[in-house]
C-alpha cells in the first residue's frame, strides 16, 4: 500500500470527511498506530488524527515519532497539518489562516529525532526551510481558486503544554519574534523531515495568548472560534489535495542524505 498524501489533524476537522474511510493499524519502532484511509475524490489520503479519539492525548503525550513513521511506511510524500493557534501580534487576528514558516521550540520533554546513533546514526537535519515552500505555495495557488485570504509565512512558537502559556512567557516569545503559539508542531515537522517527507501546517488562528486577551484564556474558547474555521479549512484542504503532486521538486526528500556520517 502506498498512498502520497496525508493530512494530519483533528481538532477543526469536522467538515473534512473521506470517502470509504476505513481505519488501519501501522506498526512502528514507536508503537501501533491507528490511521484512517479514505479518498478525497479519486486520491487516496491518510487522516492522522493527532490526539487520538475524542482528543483524548496532550500535545506532550502524542506520540509524534510513531504517526509519522507510519506515515511514511504508507508511502507518504507530502503532509498537511493543521494546527490552532494563538496570536502575538495584531497582523494575525482571530479567524485568520496562517501558513507557518518558521518556529522557535520551546518543548521540554519529547523526542525529538529519530537518530539516535549506534546502528540508527546520527543526523544534523537542516531546517532553514522547515515548512515546505513549495507545499506552501500550493495552498496558497488553492486559497485564491477559492477566494479565500491565507497569510503565507508566521514564526511559530512551540510550548510543551499543555498548560496556556503565562503573560511573561508571551512578552518573552514576542520579543523573540514569534507571531503564533500553539503545542504541537514540534517535534511533528522535524520528524517528518528527517524522513524525507514535505510537511506544511495551516494555522487557525483561535485565540489570543495570555496578556493580549482581556479575558482568561480557556478551551472553550478555542473550540467555539474553531467551529468558525472549519467549513473554510476542509474547502482549503481538499482544493490543496486536488493541485499537490506526488513528486518533491524541492529539498525535503534528500534531508536525511547526511545520516551517520558523524
Amino acid at each position: 500500500m502506498l498512498i502520497d498524501f496525508a493530512l494530519i489533524g483533528g481538532t477543526g476537522l469536522d467538515h473534512f470527511a473521506l470517502k470509504e474511510q476505513r481505519v488501519i493499524s501501522v506498526k512502528t519502532p514507536y508503537g501501533t498506530v491507528e490511521a484512517t484511509i479514505g479518498k478525497d475524490t479519486n486520491r487516496e489520503l491518510v487522516f492522522m488524527s493527532r490526539h487520538g479519539q475524542n482528543h483524548a492525548t496532550p500535545p506532550h503525550l502524542v506520540n509524534y515519532r510513531g504517526n509519522i513513521w507510519a506515515l511514511r511506511e504508507l508511502g507518504v510524500r507530502k503532509i498537511i497539518a493543521t494546527a490552532a493557534v494563538g496570536s502575538l501580534s495584531s497582523n494575525y487576528r482571530l479567524g485568520d489562516l496562517v501558513l507557518l514558516d518558521q518556529f522557535l521550540d520551546f518543548t521540554k520533554s519529547r523526542p525529538q529525532t529519530f537518530y539516535e546513533g549506534g546502528t540508527d546514526g546520527v543526523l544534523h537535519v537542516d531546517m532553514t526551510d522547515p515548512y515546505c515552500a513549495a507545499v506552501r505555495q500550493i495552498i496558497i495557488n488553492a486559497s485564491e481558486h477559492l477566494g479565500l485570504v491565507v497569510k503565507n509565512g508566521a514564526c511559530y512558537v512551540c510550548t510543551e503544554g499543555p498548560r496556556f502559556e503565562t503573560p511573561a512567557e508571551i512578552r518573552m516569545f514576542q520579543y523573540l519574534g514569534a507571531d503564533l503559539v500553539g503545542m504541537t508542531s514540534v517535534p511533528e515537522v522535524v520528524l517528518a523531515r528527517e524522513l524525507g517527507m514535505c510537511y506544511a501546517s495551516i494555522g487557525m488562528v483561535t485565540n489570543e495568548a495570555a496578556g493580549i486577551a482581556d479575558h482568561p484564556l480557556s478551551h472553550s474558547e478555542v473550540m467555539e472560534s474553531i467551529k468558525k474555521l472549519e467549513i473554510d479549512v476542509a474547502q482549503l484542504i481538499q482544493a490543496t489535495f486536488e493541485l499537490l503532486t506526488p513528486s518533491q521538486k524541492c529539498l525535503c526528500a534528500s534531508a536525511n542524505a547526511e545520516v551517520g556520517k558523524f
